[in-house]
């Protein structure tokens, strides 16, 4: 009898216990760790870019934020703000993701890096997509992102999902210009824009100076195809055989086509 009365004080004390640790709460560090581990939560660390430190997050599924000019404590109140998950910082991100981060910034090889871009519909998908297909040391207008995703008339658009890219930098929005060719707004500045512009091989103040004359295209009489000034075939170009044009219907009217690479216009 004794045994069995043992046995039942033995079986309350265990439940009790297990009621117990139900209301017991993991400390927020390490639940962002497990979930991060299981591929649902973020980590971050710091990384040097062309116009300063970056707090750069990620998870199993690639990059999902970059901040400049924030203090720790910032970038993870905005985080959490904006994604509503857990986030912790660790000492050092993975070796690979470092690697990646530094060929995508320096333009080295071929990027491998992947990006998070869960939560944005797929307008805004698109046009990030886009912007990540502008070369390094290149320029695109607005009105390009918006013609190539087939949605011409949302140049307006294609702007405010550029000033909100939760990835700035990585994913190049400072590669969007104006349709007039001027380099215009950045999230960190015109100046940080010209900054990391010129960082990546552009030559600014020849975009600024045909922005003002109001010419947008370089064209080569030999080949009779035309560019954008920064198009990598465009650079190529002499300066005696180099063609300026003020638009599109000016360059075919004078029987020139669109370049295939940078596409200033859809070709016939």
């Amino acid at each position: 009898m004794d045994r069995h009365r043992r046995a039942l004080v033995g079986l309350h004390v265990i439940a009790r216990m297990l009621r117990e640790m139900g209301n017991v709460r993991a400390p927020a560090t390490i639940l962002a760790a497990v979930l991060e581990r299981a591929g649902g939560g973020d980590a971050y660390g710091r990384l040097e870019t062309p116009i300063g430190a970056a707090f750069i997050a990620y998870n199993a599924r690639g990059v999902s934020a970059v901040m400049l000019r924030v203090s720790a404590a910032e970038f993870e109140r905005a985080f959490r703000a904006r994604f509503a998950r857990p986030i912790r910082r660790v000492k050092e991100m993975p070796g690979s993701l470092v690697t990646h981060l530094t060929r995508h910034l320096q333009g080295t090889r071929r990027s491998a890096l992947r990006f998070d871009l869960r939560g944005l519909s797929e307008f805004e998908r698109a046009v990030l997509r886009k912007a990540l297909e502008i070369p390094r040391g290149e320029v695109r207008p607005y009105a390009w992102i918006a013609r190539e995703i087939g949605r011409p008339r949302a140049v307006r658009a294609v702007g405010t999902v550029l000033a909100q890219n939760p990835v700035p930098v990585l994913i190049p929005c400072h590669r969007v210009v104006r349709s007039d060719g001027h380099v215009g707004n950045y999230g960190y500045g015109p100046e940080a824009k010209r900054a990391v512009l010129a960082a990546e091989g552009v030559n600014v103040k020849t975009l600024e100076a045909l922005a003002r004359s109001g010419l947008h295209y370089y064209g080569s009489d030999t080949t009779r195809i035309y560019c954008f000034p920064s198009c990598r075939y465009a650079r190529r170009i002499s300066d005696k055989h180099r063609v300026l044009f003020h638009s599109n219907a000016e360059a075919a009217a004078a029987g020139y086509r669109p370049c295939a690479a940078c596409r200033p216009a859809r070709a016939s």
